[in-house]
């Protein structure tokens, strides 16, 4: 069948009759006449029977009309994706992944200026690690990709976007009043107190276990050790022990339930943006972490 087929049938299936479908598609109804008998022709075999003064689908026609809907649908996302590529000069969908740390704080404040900019812009965003960011972005399922961890993939580049540190989040009354009046803690501070320990295989508990190595010191009372680090931060935040986490994460933390102090050594957690190589970068890509980096900026990460 050709388009101009299709367009017809599509026509007098939505409507009926063959006057009507004239009037839907904006020609004459002999033209509708004439191009569906060149369609049942090419076909071979009828599309309609008239039955008491209307047109009837056959079960042929039946069968082809799903795959026609389909077609009409994906013709409709053209269409759109068309539109906004004229009118925003932008594709007109965004999908973005984050490592879960970023999804709580920074990127609702990003998406937040980034909506008012590109209201036209469908948006998408899934949680996930970094290696399984890196994959998606490498298959090209994903525009852009924020994480703690570099690129490690030739054919992906990165962008600083700001170096957060790891800081302390301890429950209410765990830490004695000096520190928490000092506003920092050092590691070896905390040798003696329940502490919820990070997944070593975490970039971000990589760096904690290197500099734990470094100072000497070891957490012998780690009383959970969890994946997330806004899982650390909800075991603090119900007094379960002292957690160590991102800076990003600590902007999500509860100052009525916990005390938050800069932990030394200073632990920088680098931000970076991640994309594909050699695949130009749209507005909206440009857009989004522009705006990340303005919302880090904003939390004083």
């Amino acid at each position: 069948m050709r388009l101009r087929h299709i367009e017809v049938f599509n026509a007098i299936m939505l409507t009926g009759s063959v006057s009507a479908a004239a009037r839907l598609i904006n020609i004459t109804q002999p033209a509708v006449s004439r191009t569906l008998q060149h369609a049942e022709l090419q076909l071979g075999f009828a599309l309609f029977q008239r039955i008491k003064g209307r047109l009837t689908p056959t079960t042929e026609a039946l069968t082809l009309y799903p795959h026609i809907e389909q077609l009409f649908a994906q013709l409709d996302e053209v269409q759109r994706l068309a539109t906004n590529l004229r009118t925003a000069s932008v594709a007109g969908e965004l999908r973005i992944l984050t490592v879960l740390a970023l999804s709580y704080e920074v990127l609702p404040r990003a998406l937040k200026v980034f909506r008012e900019q590109h209201p036209a812009v469908a948006v998408t965003v899934e949680s996930l690690h970094s290696p399984q960011i890196m994959s998606a972005l490498l298959l090209q399922q994903a525009d852009v990709g924020f994480a703690f961890s570099p690129a490690v993939h030739p054919s992906l580049v990165q962008e600083s976007l700001a170096d957060s540190r790891m800081v302390c989040i301890a429950p209410k009354g765990m830490l004695p009043r000096a520190l928490v009046r000092n506003g920092s803690v050092a590691l070896h501070d905390l040798v003696e107190l329940p502490v919820v320990g990070l997944d070593s295989r975490d970039p971000v508990g990589t760096s904690l276990s290197q500099a734990c190595r470094q100072a000497g010191v070891g957490f012998h009372q780690a009383v959970v050790t969890v994946q997330t680090y806004h899982a650390a931060l909800a075991m603090a935040h119900h007094g379960l022990g002292v957690a160590l986490v991102d800076g990003c994460t600590a902007g999500s933390a509860d100052p009525d339930k916990v005390d938050v102090l800069a932990l030394e050594p200073h632990i920088p957690v680098p931000i970076r943006a991640l994309r594909l190589a050699g695949r130009p970068d749209s507005v909206a890509v440009r857009g989004i972490t522009r705006c990340m980096q303005q919302a880090i900026q904003s939390l004083s990460l």
